[in-house]
Formats: C-alpha cells, sequence, structure tokens
C-alpha cells in the first residue's frame, strides 16, 4: 500500500516547557493545538509507523500540550500519547519488521511523534500486538492507565496492608485498580467531588467513597484512616486535598504521586511526621517502571489483554471525537465525568 506524503494532525503551539503552569483542565485548544497538514514522518530503525484507528486522551496528554509534562514539547508536531492502529511500514530492526500488518496498542512518549494525527510514530519497544477479541476502545488506551493500575497495585500488595488510599477516585485508572483490589480481597478508599459517583464506585468494590466537596469531609477521613489504617496513598491530585489525607494517615504511610490535576500549591502539614512517624514522599511515572521492570512487562500486557477480553476491565466511553471536530469538541467532552474521551482520524 502506498503511503500519502502528507498526514492531518493536531499540532503543538508551544515548544519545550511553559513558565506559566495552569490548571489540569483543558479550558480550550488554541493556545496549544492547531489544526494542519504535516509530511507523514519515516519510521527509524527500531521504530514503526502506525496509521492510527483511534487515540486516546489522558491527563497526561493535557499536561504535556501545556507544557507541564516531564518531557519537553516539539513545536509543529501532532500531540497524544497513545493510540490503536494498524503498523504500515517499520525500521529494519528485526522487532519492528516483525510488527508489519499488526494492530497494536501504541504509546509514542519516546519518538515524540504523536497519536492525535492520520499516522504515528512509536517505538517498535512500544507497541503491543493486540488479539482480536480487544476492542479499538480498549487497545486504545492499553498502556498507559491498564499498566500503571497493574504495577502501582504491586506496590499495594508489596505493603501488605489490604487498606489503600486514591484520589481521582471516579478517573478510569482508578477504576482499573478497584477492580484489582476487589478481586485480591482488598480495601479501596477514594476521593470524588460528585455524590453521584458514589454508589458506582462502592458497587465495583471501593470500601469507602469520600466526596471532598462534603463538609464533614475531614472529620469522615479522620474516622476512616482510624479504622483502616492504610499505608499506600496513590495520588493523582496533589494540592491542599493531598495534604488533608497524608496528614490524616497513620505511621509509617507512603505518599505516591502520579499526577497534578490540582495546581494549588501542595503543602506538608506537618513536617515532623516525616522524621518521627516515618513517612515518606515518592513519585510514579510509568515510562521509568517500564524501563527498570522489563522482566514484568511482558506478563502485565498478557494480564491487561486478557482482562480487556473477558470483561472484568473495560474502558468506559464518554466521546469518539473525529480529527477535524477535536478543536471545537475536546474541551467540552473532556470537562464530562467518569469517561474516556478519543480521537478518530
Amino acid at each position: 500500500m502506498a503511503l500519502p506524503s502528507e498526514m492531518r494532525g493536531l499540532l503543538l503551539v508551544g515548544h519545550g516547557y511553559t513558565r506559566t503552569p495552569s490548571a489540569a483542565a483543558l479550558e480550550a485548544m488554541e493556545p496549544y493545538l492547531r489544526p494542519g497538514s504535516i509530511a507523514v514522518p519515516e519510521p527509524g530503525p527500531t521504530q514503526a509507523l502506525i496509521k492510527v484507528s483511534l487515540a486516546s486522551i489522558n491527563p497526561s496528554d493535557i499536561a504535556f500540550i501545556k507544557g507541564q509534562y516531564g518531557q519537553p514539547r516539539v513545536k509543529g508536531r501532532p500531540a497524544g500519547f497513545e493510540g490503536v492502529g494498524v503498523v504500515v511500514a517499520t525500521g529494519d530492526d528485526a522487532y519492528a519488521r516483525s510488527l508489519a500488518g499488526k494492530r497494536v496498542g501504541f504509546a509514542t512518549g519516546v519518538s515524540n511523534w504523536g497519536a492525535w494525527a492520520d499516522y504515528a510514530v512509536a517505538e517498535a519497544a512500544s507497541c503491543i500486538p493486540l488479539i482480536d477479541t480487544v476492542r479499538d476502545e480498549d487497545g486504545a488506551a492499553m498502556i498507559v492507565n491498564p499498566l500503571t493500575a497493574l504495577a502501582m497495585f504491586d506496590i499495594v500488595k508489596q505493603e501488605g496492608e489490604k487498606a489503600f488510599v486514591m484520589t481521582a477516585g471516579a478517573s478510569q485508572l482508578c477504576k482499573l485498580i478497584i477492580g484489582l483490589a476487589k478481586e485480591a480481597g482488598f480495601r479501596p478508599i477514594v476521593t470524588v467531588r460528585r455524590d453521584e459517583q458514589i454508589p458506582l464506585l462502592k458497587e465495583l468494590g471501593a470500601a469507602h467513597v469520600l466526596n471532598e466537596k462534603a463538609a464533614d469531609f475531614e472529620a469522615t477521613l479522620r474516622e476512616v484512616m482510624k479504622a483502616e489504617q492504610p499505608r499506600i496513598f496513590l495520588d493523582a491530585v496533589t494540592g491542599p486535598l493531598a495534604s488533608t489525607i497524608f496528614n490524616a494517615m497513620p505511621k509509617r504511610a507512603r505518599w505516591i504521586v502520579y499526577g497534578r490535576l490540582d495546581a494549588e500549591p501542595t503543602v506538608i502539614r506537618e513536617p515532623g511526621q516525616l522524621i518521627f512517624q516515618h513517612k515518606r514522599v515518592e513519585g510514579f511515572w510509568l515510562a521509568e517502571w517500564m524501563r527498570q521492570f522489563r522482566d514484568r512487562l511482558g506478563p502485565a500486557v498478557l494480564e491487561a489483554q486478557k482482562r480487556f477480553s473477558d470483561g472484568r476491565w473495560s474502558t468506559d466511553v464518554t466521546a469518539v471525537v473525529p480529527l477535524g471536530e477535536a478543536m471545537a469538541r475536546l474541551p467540552a467532552e473532556l470537562a464530562k465525568p467518569n469517561g474516556k474521551v478519543f480521537i478518530k482520524p
């Protein structure tokens, strides 16, 4: 199949990092992206060129296009860290060539040629050949959330305590972790911002669902912490909410930060807890986990595909937005709760 010389994409307006951080919500597209045409890139020796079927949108994507993620933007390149599609060209590396013609879930973080376009470039090592029973919606969201869920739940299991805490409880990632926890007999304590999210998460398997906006939130939080004694805190939010939770947690608590949905300052209310209660703060980045624990990656990928295939996991879809409508529709679609938004070239 002959490839076109040009493709459509949502192209980055900024370069590098920003000096003016903003909130995690995508208030508008124009400051960060523009629709445009660009030459179809050629894959490098260890890379694959993928015709994109569906691309997902994660909080890390929003942080990246705003220049607030852990890697720099390249002006004029397409954004988008994750998607699903068919490999249409590869480099000369043996593993890359083995992917030719296959449907893959892929991540573009290393290549910097994003998925919000007709074609994307990914390292072959960041491509997952998909089994037929995995839907495109699940394949397009196969790497960032599922692998993070499996990796972070491993941390919870290693700690040994049955109870653990998560912010952004209604997110797709937290729902996946709640499912893992329910199967293994663990007790997730999660926070949300809306009362209507509470029944759904309890049905999925959350032991406690606390509305951070409730007048009695801090009092209820202290009661739950005293009763459950959780040691692990998986935090996507930071800011005042996370500070409150960490302060209420027992001795030897580990605050693991993997996102920053709240742009407000994050304060450790009582630094003495780090000394006398042996509490600690650390970070989690999936890319680093994948590099550090290569032996766990293959089994985790297989486990994720099995879960999506047999129905134990599923991706809640808010909207599938055509690429040509993305500039007009994405901010409003992303503001809706509980599901994932995709871009379809």
